[in-house]
């Protein structure tokens, strides 16, 4: 995750892929240093946000 521009980003903080339309990855990759616990509620938050940011931007 990061900006446009940065060799090591792929998508930015909206989770939108660098370079491609239409196109948003929610999943634990976007995800910039994985936590120590178990990422499957930390997923799901990721998937939730990104949802609702979609839903407004239609």
């Amino acid at each position: 995750m990061g900006v446009e521009g940065d060799a090591m980003a792929v998508v930015d903080a909206s989770c939108r892929v660098h370079g491609l339309d239409n196109l948003v990855i929610a999943d634990a990759s976007v995800m910039p240093t994985l936590p120590r616990a178990n990422t499957n509620l930390t997923v799901a938050a990721i998937a939730e946000r990104v949802a609702a940011m979609i839903a407004s931007t239609s």
